[in-house]
C-alpha cells in the first residue's frame, strides 16, 4: 500500500502541481501532509487521484480542474467558459481602483468581465462603488454571477456586445480585458490557452481588432474626464497608444508588469 508521499513522487508533474492535486483530491492542506505524508492511501483514493494527474497531462488547466482559481486574493470559481484570471490583470485592477477612489459617483464599467474578476476585485476594494459588468458569453455571465454571490457582492451583470447593453448610460471609469491575441498567434497552441474559450482570446489579423472598437467608442459611455484602461499585449502598448491618441484621449499613457512588459494602457475623456 502507497503514502500520501509517495503518490507525489509517482508522478510526472512538477511537484508543485502535483502536491495542489493531492491536496484537491484529499481536501487537505500543506500542513496536514507534512503531517500525515506517510500514511496509507486506499486504492480507490489513489485511483481518484490518479485520474485527476491523467487530465493535467492532457492538456486541461490545472484551474478548470480544481474548479476554483485565486485573483486579487478572491477565490473564484472558474470553468471552460472564461479566461483564467491571471496576475498580470491586477495592474488593471490597482490603477482602476486608485482612479475609482478619486471620483464622485465612483461607476465603474467592466465589459468582457468572464469570470467577474475584475469587477469583483474593484467592488471589493471600492466601498460604495456601482459596479457594472457586461459579457456576450451567456455561460460565463453565469459564472460571474455566482462568484458575485458567493463573495456577497453586488455587481449588475449585462449581456450584450460591449456598449450595447449601457448605451444611454455613462461611467466615471471603463476598465477591460478584451481579446488581444493575433489569429496565427502561436502561443494560441501552447500553455492553458488551447482549453480557454476562443472568443475571449483572438482579436483579428492584428490582435486590435477589440481595442479599436473600444478607443473608438468609449468616451460615449464616460463622463466628461471619465477613464477608459485597456489590458493588451505585451507588444502591443505603442499600438493602443496611437488608437486612443487618434481617437481623441487625453492623458494617454502605459503602466508595465510585474515583468517590465507594457500591461494597460489609458486615456482620459476630455472635459
Amino acid at each position: 500500500m502507497t503514502t500520501f508521499k509517495a503518490l507525489v513522487k509517482e508522478v510526472l508533474l512538477p511537484r508543485k502541481e502535483s502536491e495542489i492535486l493531492l491536496f484537491h483530491a484529499f481536501d487537505c492542506d500543506r500542513s496536514w501532509f507534512y503531517a500525515h505524508g506517510d500514511d496509507p492511501v486506499t486504492m480507490p483514493e489513489a485511483t481518484h487521484f490518479f485520474e485527476l494527474v491523467k487530465r493535467r497531462q492532457a492538456g486541461e488547466p490545472l484551474a478548470y480542474i480544481l474548479g476554483q482559481w485565486e485573483f486579487w486574493s478572491l477565490p473564484l470559481t472558474v470553468t471552460p467558459d472564461v479566461l483564467i484570471p491571471r496576475m498580470d490583470t491586477e495592474i488593471l485592477v490597482q490603477w482602476g481602483v486608485s482612479l475609482l477612489l478619486e471620483s464622485s459617483r465612483r461607476r465603474c464599467l467592466d465589459l468582457g468581465t468572464g469570470s467577474g474578476a475584475v469587477a469583483l476585485a474593484v467592488k471589493h476594494e471600492v466601498s460604495g462603488s456601482e459596479i457594472t459588468a457586461v459579457d456576450l458569453s451567456e455561460p460565463a455571465l453565469s459564472v460571474a454571477r455566482a462568484n458575485g454571490r458567493q463573495l456577497g457582492l453586488e455587481v449588475e451583470w449585462l449581456w450584450g456586445s460591449w456598449f450595447e447593453p449601457v448605451r444611454t448610460r455613462h461611467f466615471e471609469l471603463i476598465v477591460a480585458n478584451p481579446p488581444y491575441i493575433r489569429d496565427d498567434d502561436e502561443h494560441l497552441h501552447q500553455g492553458d490557452l488551447p482549453a480557454e474559450p476562443s472568443m475571449a482570446l483572438r482579436a483579428g489579423n492584428d490582435g486590435l481588432r477589440a481595442l479599436r472598437e473600444l478607443a473608438t467608442e468609449g468616451q460615449a459611455s464616460l463622463e466628461p474626464g471619465g477613464w477608459m484602461l485597456l489590458e493588451h499585449g505585451w507588444d502591443q502598448g505603442s499600438d493602443v497608444r496611437n488608437l486612443m491618441a487618434d481617437n481623441g484621449w487625453q492623458a494617454v499613457e502605459t503602466r508595465r508588469d510585474l515583468a517590465g512588459h507594457e500591461r494597460v494602457t489609458g486615456g482620459r475623456r476630455p472635459l
